[in-house]
């Protein structure tokens, strides 16, 4: 990624309407923004799939019963377009972290920049990137799960959708569940288009009551891929211990 591509990336994120995505999550626990990567990209991060040297890992989903279908962590260094919008989102997203622990009287909070964070995550021994690329064929799905891996997480995560729903593949829609307290899981299902970026929860979300906030559980996971092929690229802030 040259510095003109990495100029492109930082421009776009500036141009989202931060605030607006605040509202989002505050009202719902996510956030979809379309076309925040461009075909190229997409196609760039699909193609490198088969480039051993850039993962530490790979996770064959069926073995651990996570669902069908094969993701792979990256190491460090991360590419230049995956750390710069780690970089660049993270503070835009620590302000609502914040907020989302004052209200729920939690007494984390996070430093106002991603390199902050990480320090914190490496002092509690979390020092590997969690960041991965997701493959699905037909009939891969994701059970739902939430991304902590470990004692220190940040409580808001991205991804990216990395081909277009309808033309290179049916089903494998995106999968959210809710956990009202005392009450039944409702579902949220979304199909984001290529290039899309999806903000949503790690583990919780404060919703506003009659008594002030209580905190509502969120998981999530992918629905069954009907055909062709699904890949996604899944942003999650904190390392992890192994």
């Amino acid at each position: 990624m040259n510095l003109i591509a990495e100029k492109n990336i930082k421009e776009r994120l500036s141009h989202i309407d931060w605030h607006n995505v605040m509202e989002q999550m505050n009202e719902k626990g996510f956030a979809q923004l379309p076309r925040v990567l461009t075909a190229d990209e997409c196609e760039e991060l699909i193609g490198n799939y088969s480039n051993e040297v850039m993962y530490r890992k790979t996770i064959t989903m069926e073995r651990y019963r996570f669902g069908l279908g094969e993701y792979k962590y990256f190491r460090y260094p991360l590419p230049a377009l995956i750390q710069t919008i780690r970089e660049t989102v993270y503070p835009k997203l620590a302000v609502i972290a914040n907020k989302w622990m004052q209200v729920l009287s939690i007494e984390q909070r996070y430093p106002n920049t991603f390199a902050e964070f990480r320090q914190l995550c490496h002092e509690n021994g979390q020092i590997k990137p969690t960041v991965l690329i997701l493959k699905y064929g037909e009939g891969g799905h994701n059970t739902l799960h939430q991304d902590l891996y470990g004692d220190l997480f940040f409580p808001l995560q991205l991804v990216l959708f990395l081909n277009e729903p309808g033309i290179d593949y049916s089903g494998g829609e995106f999968v959210l569940t809710q956990q009202v307290p005392r009450a039944q899981s409702k579902a949220i299902v979304l199909q984001p288009g290529r290039g899309d970026m999806l903000l949503f929860t790690t583990n919780f979300r404060p919703v506003k009551g009659t008594h002030g906030y209580y905190r509502v559980n969120m998981k999530h996971g992918v629905s069954e891929v009907y055909d062709g092929k699904r890949h996604t690229l899944g942003i999650i802030f904190h390392d992890a211990l192994s």
